[in-house]
This record gives C-alpha cells, sequence and structure tokens, in this order.
C-alpha cells in the first residue's frame, strides 16, 4: 500500500425529507446569502426548489437562483454565477440536482474569489487556493460528486471537458434523500450506475501491489451496485434499493477505495471526448469505453482481470485457463451495461469511425493511464474496438507486458 493523506469533511445528512433542513446546514456553515444552482424543470415541478427556498428563507439565509444546468455542465452558466456572486455578494454556494449542478456549483464556488478566468484553475493555469464553501441537495446518485474532491466543466471554447481535483471542492455538507430519486428516469439510474462502476474500476485496476483492504472494498461496492441497479429501475418506489445506490455512489468516489493505490483514470479521460463531441451523458460514453479499454489492457495482468470476474461477477475460476477466466470477466460487464439500456459500441452511441484520430489526439495532456499507459495511438485502437459489434480483443499485450 502506498503513502497517502485522506480527508472527508463532508457532513451527509441522510434521510427521508432532509431537504427540510437545508437552510439550517448552509446558516451553520456560515453562508448568509447563498447562490442556489439547479438545472431544469424537474426541481420546480417536483416542488423540491420551493422546499429549498422556504427552508433557506426559515433559516434567515437571503438567496439567489440560477437555474439552466445541462448534462456535461458547461462553462457559460459557470461564468454566470460567478458574476452573480460578485454582483450580490453570494458566501455561499448551493447546489440542487445531480453531479452536473454540483460540479457547476463547485466551478462557481472556485471563480467568484478569483480575478482572473475560473477556467485558468481547470487549464492548470493557476493554482486554486480558496473558494465560497458550498453544499448539495443530491437527486441522482451517479457523479459522487456530493463527496468528492473533483468537478468537471466543459469549456465552450474549444470544447474542451476537463476535470479539476482540489479538497477545496469538497462539499461542507451533502443532503441525501432517497425517495428523490424515485422519480428519475430508468435511463437516468441506468448511467448513474455505469458512472458508479467506472468510479471503482478506475481505482480497482492498479499496479499496487498489498492492496488486499481496499481490493475487497471496491469488490463489496460493485456487487451492491450491480445487485440494487436493476431492482430499482424496476420498482421506483424501492427505497432500499435507491437507498444503496445513492450512498454507493458516494463511496465510489470519495477516495475510500482509492486510499493507497495508483489508480488508472483512462476510460474517464477518453470518455470525456466522446461526452464533449457527442453531448452524450456521461454514463452512456463510460458503458462504451471501459469494456473496450478492459479487452485492450487485460493481459497486462491476467490475475487482477481473474479476481475481479471471481469476485465480483461469481465466474468460476479455472487455473487451467485464466485467459479465459478474465474474458469471462470483461464480457459480463459489457453484457450488465447492456442489459441496462446502456450502450456498449460507437454505433449505439451514434459515434463515428472517421471521428476517431481526433478523439484521440484530444485527449488531455497527450496520453493517459496509469495501469497501462497509452499514447494516442493506442487511444485509437481502444476506440476502434469500441467500433466492433462483436467487441473483438487484443491479442497483441502479453501478460504483465
Amino acid at each position: 500500500m502506498l503513502d497517502f493523506e485522506f480527508c472527508a469533511p463532508t457532513r451527509f445528512v441522510f434521510s427521508r425529507g432532509a431537504q427540510s433542513r437545508a437552510g439550517e446546514l448552509v446558516a451553520a456553515c456560515g453562508g448568509t446569502h447563498a447562490l442556489v444552482v439547479y438545472g431544469g424543470g424537474s426541481a420546480k415541478r417536483s416542488g423540491l426548489l420551493d422546499q429549498v427556498l422556504s427552508s433557506l428563507k426559515q433559516a434567515g439565509v437571503a438567496y439567489e437562483t440560477l437555474g439552466g444546468v445541462r448534462p456535461n455542465p458547461r462553462s457559460d452558466l459557470v461564468y454566470a454565477g460567478v458574476e452573480l456572486c460578485r454582483r450580490a455578494g453570494i458566501d455561499f454556494v448551493l447546489a440542487i440536482g445531480g453531479g452536473s449542478a454540483i460540479d457547476t456549483a463547485k466551478a462557481i464556488a472556485d471563480g467568484a474569489l478569483y480575478d482572473g478566468d475560473f477556467w485558468d484553475f481547470f487549464a492548470r493555469k493557476a493554482p486554486l487556493e480558496r473558494a465560497l464553501p458550498h453544499g448539495c441537495v443530491l437527486t441522482i446518485p451517479a457523479a459522487g460528486s456530493e463527496g468528492s474532491a473533483s468537478s468537471v466543466i466543459t469549456q465552450e471554447r474549444g470544447m474542451l471537458k476537463r476535470g479539476l481535483n482540489s479538497e477545496l471542492h469538497r462539499p461542507r455538507f451533502a443532503i441525501l434523500n432517497p425517495e428523490l430519486t424515485f422519480t428519475l428516469p430508468r435511463h437516468q439510474l441506468a448511467c448513474g450506475a455505469t458512472d458508479m462502476m467506472a468510479h471503482i474500476l478506475e481505482r480497482y485496476f492498479t499496479n499496487t501491489p498489498d492492496v488486499a483492504l481496499t481490493d475487497e472494498l471496491a469488490e463489496a461496492l460493485l456487487r451492491a451496485i450491480i445487485d440494487a441497479a436493476p431492482r430499482a429501475m424496476e420498482n421506483a418506489t424501492d427505497y432500499e434499493s435507491h437507498a444503496t445506490l445513492m450512498w454507493a455512489g458516494m463511496l465510489a468516489h470519495n477516495n475510500s477505495v482509492g486510499v493507497g493505490r495508483e489508480q488508472d483514470w483512462a476510460s474517464h479521460q477518453i470518455g470525456h471526448e466522446l461526452s464533449a463531441l457527442y453531448d452524450c451523458a456521461h454514463g452512456e460514453s463510460l458503458s462504451v469505453v471501459f469494456p473496450a479499454w478492459m479487452r485492450y489492457v487485460y493481459r497486462h495482468d491476467v490475475a487482477r482481470f481473474v479476481r475481479f470476474a471471481v469476485n465480483v461477477w461469481r465466474v468460476p475460476n479455472d487455473p487451467a485457463d485464466p485467459d479465459a477466466v478474465a474474458r469471462a470477466g470483461i464480457a459480463a460487464t459489457r453484457a450488465f451495461f447492456s442489459s441496462l439500456g446502456m450502450p456498449v459500441s460507437f454505433a449505439e452511441l451514434g459515434a463515428r469511425a472517421e471521428d476517431i484520430p481526433a478523439l484521440a489526439a484530444k485527449v488531455v495532456g497527450g496520453a493517459t493511464g496509469h495501469f497501462v499507459r497509452l499514447e494516442p495511438p493506442q487511444i485509437e485502437e481502444i476506440l476502434r474496438i469500441a467500433c466492433a459489434d462483436g467487441g473483438g480483443l487484443c491479442p497483441h499485450l502479453s501478460p504483465k507486458s
């Protein structure tokens, strides 16, 4: 296990009706004038926005509102929020929604106390040294932004989708009421479950030895999501399955299962380019890229993929043919994504083979990944695997290459 520091300062309030405590929690953090950031019409139609605003009013917290957050959140709303914070004297940012709303709120909090362009932080032109405090009311279990140190924003100049990690991004509090997820469309739940699994797998596939504890935690989380997601999609009011997904999404990305181990993140970096170009859901890009990435790299460490297949998917182990066991685990992952109605190929995503060179060239840094380091030619190969309906394997990587 590698040395690490771990900080998880977020206060989680997990219960039915927890949204009524929003004002109390903002005030407890010293907030006196909040900016409430939310998405489209669902927060209004459901009455959730009114409940939160009423709670703020009762707690004596003044507020401004900023709606219009979209999936793959864009820089234009961040700029608008930063300007509003400066003009109105905002001292707390409160997000209502899923990862897109929370990431937008984080970026607004970053830019509000900075004289320059908030994008300087995401482009690594300036260090993020201070930000407004922020919290959230979670409505979509998926990205884990309610407990993570990350924010991902798409800069509309050039359509660049970039992430920024900072401990300043961890919310002061997160309100989690599983009943708020009962009205989510089935596809949104499927995208969320895929995103959670990808967050875990980016940490699970590692070259770091002696990480049995976090391996076990990751495997348990994966099995819980695999069990809960279909049940939540079939029964919109099944509290337990929705509750499991809501808490699993947070644990998947607050780095509990990633401490002390090298992490990969190649699939996310590649997937970001798909969602930036085609404006597909983040989970959709991952359901296409991750199985293709697995096919490309699995022979780098067949034993780790065997462990994944056996412990997560309950594939019978066959010491005489570990390669077949590893491939079965990859196939089970792809089949599960497909069973949720998620795309698993370029054709299903609506992506184009002719865009592959440009997609590979735009991956941030020009190369990505730690489990297997990928240059643009290798990224192109992974994307071409995703183009193949049958998802053929790439046999050229030998074990421990």
